[in-house]
């Protein structure tokens, strides 16, 4: 047997489930979502409900919604019958999956959560299933085959649930207004939140660690600031503090190929005049993308008026567990 093939055969089939999927998006998607956000306004969440590889489906899912906006909890069919039922409020809205719409368990629930006056959204691949008839809104997962050779075990149909659910969560994201200063507050452990929670007056170096020369010294002068700061930049700075440019580690050992006694020249014949600048109000995030988009190594930090008030450099995000 040859598992890479095999593999590739495997993925294959769940992309076209996706695929699949996506081709039959239309008003039921976007009813869900305006139902969805209609019962969060008004205080309420997303209830998901699935068994058997679905439970393990909603409780990603809930998860996903939660971290991005939108309040979501998974609630097992079976539990809900034995009391877990109090997790359901009649401002809430339940997500109710079954891809063939006939789960015993799920449907048993369906009676007492319509009592309760709770609209109910359905993920199922069959329309005219149990599910399918008890639902407010239907959208369809349906897929031509599972990646199973049986067609038995839930594979791609899981997938394309998934990937559905990750659909629902960034439109709901968008449509409710959720910036990156929310979700930095609901993630404020580990890395996200660091990343996200770190402004640059945080992580930024000041002081003797900032290197500063003014304009019109020598080279020889701007080696020395960066040496005694330990840094890979120096700032060069107008008389009246604010920045003319910046000289790198990168700039001197291109210049020094070219040009003879580089050190008695003067920095603004070495310099990067107008470079890319950060505020200390920034996130760090906003750091590590401009970086990323401009292959530097180094920013100076000024303020509102131009003076430099500090600088960043990429040495020091590994220390701060941000990259």
């Amino acid at each position: 047997m040859n598992y890479l093939e095999r593999a590739r055969e495997v993925l294959d089939v769940e992309i076209a489930g996706i695929e699949k999927v996506k081709s039959q998006l239309g008003e039921g998607f976007t009813a869900a979502i305006d139902a969805i956000l209609a019962v969060v306004n008004n205080g309420g969440k997303v209830v998901v409900a699935g068994v058997g590889k679905n439970w393990h489906i909603g409780n990603k899912m809930a998860a996903t919604f939660t971290s991005t906006g939108t309040p979501a909890m998974a609630m097992h069919p079976i539990e809900a019958m034995h009391g877990d039922f109090g997790i359901l409020s009649d401002r809430d809205i339940v997500l109710a999956m079954s891809y063939s719409g006939a789960s015993d368990e799920l449907i048993a629930l369906l009676q007492p959560v319509k009592r309760k006056g709770v609209k109910i959204i359905a993920l199922t691949g069959e329309m005219d299933s149990p599910l399918a008839e008890h639902a407010d809104i239907i959208v369809s997962v349906r897929v031509d085959k599972e990646a199973c050779p049986f067609n038995m075990a839930p594979t791609t149909s899981t997938t394309a649930t998934l990937a559905l659910g990750d659909a629902m969560a960034m439109a709901l994201l968008e449509a409710s207004g959720f910036r990156i200063e929310d979700y930095a507050k609901l993630h404020p452990g580990g890395a996200i939140g660091r990343t996200l929670l770190l402004r640059v007056e945080d992580v930024m170096r000041t002081g003797e660690r900032c290197a500063t020369v003014p304009s019109g010294h020598a080279v020889r002068e701007a080696l020395i600031a960066m040496t005694g700061a330990k840094a890979g930049c120096v700032a060069i700075v107008n008389d009246d503090g604010t920045l003319a440019g910046i000289m790198t580690d990168g700039d001197l050992r291109r210049h020094l190929i070219e040009t003879p006694n580089l050190v008695d020249h003067t920095v603004d014949e070495v310099m990067t005049r107008e470079p890319k600048t950060l505020r200390k109000e920034m996130l760090a995030l906003e750091i590590l993308n401009i970086y990323e988009e401009h292959n530097i190594d180094d920013l100076i930090v000024v303020d509102d008026d131009n003076r430099v008030i500090g600088a960043v450099d990429i040495q020091d995000m590994p220390k701060l567990k941000i990259l």
